[in-house]
């Protein structure tokens, strides 16, 4: 009976064990890839963690409102993969307004993901990791309008601030009118008030967007770009060259499409292939 029950003790105390080390190996609710500090960085902006920047709120990319409360979403758990291999087992997440990222202003975080598209003229005022998502420009719209790569040209269009698609918009869509909204809720909310006839934004927000609200918003077509999402890092990060090497070894073993599958197309609900390209 004793031999019994000391064989059931130390079963349930290796399973314990067992689910100690699983809950070591994640972040929130994202599961890590690799072994931990195998590409350690050795200047965090805080001891311990690793600092990551966003500007909320980003659905199926940041699941919550807060960064207190977010626990998964493709951008948290890619950037916690990256926290997990460059030597800790937890980030923090800092809420900062669009503009002031891209213009070089915050300073104090590692890096930042937030659906960045990499350009030269930003560049000049933050560095790059090399892209983990490569996306197209959408064209959101109400469920009930009719809209073509001919008549969005007669609309008003809205676009965000300082954004690869206001930049399309000003220099080769050139619509009746265009409206610029510092932060994506406004861009969005001027839609649904109908304060603009469509949105033009990055294909995979769209994406996002009608995920949740399927019964009031489409995505009417889209432009190619084949631009691609980069992290941010300050200009001149003393971990960029490492974090560089995380990036390129998540896309390397999967784990990139593998949390784009989770979180963004499995959640939105669109097609890629289903959505037509306009000409410009």
């Amino acid at each position: 009976m004793h031999a019994v029950l000391w064989r059931l003790t130390a079963c349930a105390l290796m399973l314990a064990a067992a689910s100690i080390a699983q809950a070591a190996d994640m972040i929130g609710n994202c599961e890590m890839s690799g072994k931990k500090g195998d590409m350690a960085i050795s200047a965090p902006v805080k001891a311990g963690l690793l600092t990551v920047a966003v500007s909320l709120p980003a659905p199926m990319w940041w699941n919550g409102e807060a960064p207190e409360s977010i626990k998964d979403g493709f951008e948290f758990c890619l950037a916690a993969n990256v926290a997990w291999h460059a030597g800790f087992d937890k980030m923090q997440v800092v809420n900062v307004d669009w503009a002031p990222l891209l213009s070089g202003q915050v300073k104090a975080f590692d890096l930042a993901l937030s659906e960045v598209a990499i350009s030269d003229d930003r560049r000049k005022t933050v560095d790059f990791s090399p892209p983990y998502f490569r996306t197209d420009l959408g064209v959101l719209t109400k469920k009930d309008a009719v809209v073509d790569a001919k008549s969005i040209k007669t609309m008003r269009v809205g676009v965000q601030q300082g954004t690869s698609a206001a930049a399309f918009a000003a220099s080769t869509l050139k619509p009746k009118s265009v409206s610029t909204f510092a932060e994506l809720g406004d861009l969005f909310a001027a839609l649904r008030s109908g304060q603009i006839d469509a949105a033009v934004t990055d294909f995979m927000i769209s994406a996002a967007e009608v995920g949740i609200e399927s019964a009031a918003l489409s995505i009417a077509g889209r432009y190619h770009t084949a631009e691609g999402f980069g992290a941010v890092y300050p200009k001149g990060s003393a971990n960029a060259a490492t974090l560089d090497q995380i990036f390129k070894s998540l896309e390397a073993e999967g784990t990139e499409a593998a949390l784009a599958r989770k979180y963004l197309w499995g959640v939105s609900g669109v097609v890629p292939e289903s959505i037509a390209y306009f000409d410009p």
